[in-house]
């Protein structure tokens, strides 16, 4: 595919559509959910069967005759299931590449996020005012957003969704032929990203905290929905025969909004940050963190059950409420837009390395929140010196873009560590 043919920039608005509108949405929705579930199956079964993949080009052959033998397929944009199928393509071609973290593609729940892809040729944007505008949405017709930003490019395509709210959204996938960033020259610098720590800034003397993303009264109010909830669902079962009455509704409806509420405040902070990191520093030092596998449940199995695991079940929350994947992939794309370049290290001995000797020795990590060196007897913030040795380990990789300001001065020799091995397989592979 062609680069000139590729989004390199997206735009996010809040869609305001009609409650008709709104209700053929959602069955869209559930019919590309639908749709993939199919082609997915189909894809799986073809493999097994016969050895054969199928593509998109292939299965729009068959996606043709069901629109004419199922009407609720009918019934939804042509654009939208072709979508779909190239959207499971690239699902594919995530997993098979050796270098993407991709598993294999899953099925949606009806429970998923309601999500209709457009191609950018399906959808037609007009402006109304300086805060409105309307798009065009093939069987739909005009549907009212808020402009909050210009468009600034050439869509490419469109992406309609709703949260667990009610709050419809639409994101557009743009050109803006943005030319790459010159070096900004600002410093360098490393960011531990931590728990009980948001992050912290190897030139900052304090840690950055996020603040409580629900307070005080909205925690007692969610835990008071969330039983409320529970009582609800348990007579629906005994007396209705499992069917949810309109009062269980309205108590999902409210703790769907609280954590919506809560997500957005996360959010909100995670882009201040990953903003502010790009924009005021050359270099961005961050680990190489598994977050799938830190959150791993400790719950075993029946035959070996775990121990410590409603424990290990808050730690996990915790490191979810902090988003360090969000983190990184946000940075990922402002870092070259902002002149900077992100580096990523191994996290191994991080926390037990001393950020002025290098020596690396577990014994030095004497709390959660103190670092006392056995060698040199430098004492520092735990997490304050790991951001330190995450920067000292990017300034040392070999590869790095030779236009960074680097201070010479800061390349000490390194003590030996568990890290070094998978660092230098890394650099020089």
């Amino acid at each position: 595919m062609q680069r000139e043919n590729i989004a390199d920039s997206g735009r996010k608005y809040r869609l305001y559509p009609t409650p008709h509108q709104a209700e053929r949405l959602r069955e869209w929705g559930h019919t590309c959910r639908a749709v993939w579930n199919v082609a997915l199956e189909q894809r799986t079964y073809v493999y097994r069967q016969r050895g054969r993949t199928l593509r998109a080009d292939e299965q729009c052959r068959f996606l043709t005759q069901a629109r004419h033998d199922l009407e609720w397929i009918g019934d939804l944009p042509s654009q939208a299931p072709q979508q779909v199928l190239r959207h499971l393509d690239r699902a594919f071609d995530n997993f098979w590449n050796p270098e993407h973290p991709a598993e294999f593609p899953r099925f949606k729940k009806r429970t998923a996020c309601v999500v209709i892809p457009l191609p950018g040729q399906a959808v037609r944007v007009t402006k109304l005012n300086r805060r409105w505008a309307c798009v065009r949405i093939p069987k739909l017709g005009e549907v009212r957003f808020r402009l909050t930003r210009s468009l600034g490019g050439l869509i490419k395509n469109a992406s309609i969704r709703v949260d667990g709210a009610g709050r419809w959204c639409i994101a557009f996938g743009v050109r803006v032929g943005r030319p790459e960033a010159p070096p900004n020259g600002q410093p360098c610098v490393g960011v531990d990203f931590g728990v009980k720590q948001s992050a912290y800034l190897s030139d900052e003397t304090a840690p950055r905290l996020m603040r409580r993303t629900l307070t005080d009264g909205e925690k007692r109010r969610l835990a008071g929905l969330e039983r409320r909830r529970e009582r609800q669902i348990k007579q629906a079962k005994r007396h209705q025969g499992g069917r949810y009455s309109n009062r269980l509704k309205r108590t999902l409806r409210a703790i769907a909004e609280l954590k919506a509420r809560q997500a957005r405040r996360r959010l909100d902070f995670t882009h201040k940050l990953t903003t502010d990191l790009a924009k005021s520093h050359g270099l961005v030092a961050i680990e190489d963190l598994r977050v799938k596998q830190m959150t791993r449940s400790a719950k075993g199995t029946q035959d070996a059950p775990g121990v410590r695991v409603s424990q290990k079940s808050g730690l996990n929350r915790a490191i979810l409420d902090n988003m360090p994947g969000e983190r990184r992939r946000q940075l990922a794309y402002k870092c070259p837009a902002s002149g900077s370049v992100l580096v990523v290290v191994p996290p191994a001995g991080t926390s037990q390395t001393c950020g002025v000797c290098r020596v690396w020795d577990p014994a030095s990590r004497v709390s959660r929140d103190t670092f006392v060196c056995t060698s040199c007897g430098h004492t520092d913030d735990a997490d304050h010196n790991a951001s330190v040795v995450i920067l000292d380990r990017a300034l040392h990789i070999d590869t790095l873009p030779q236009d960074i300001a680097v201070n010479s001065t800061q390349r000490q020799p390194l003590v030996g560590g568990p890290w070094l091995a998978p660092m230098r397989a890394r650099v020089n592979p």
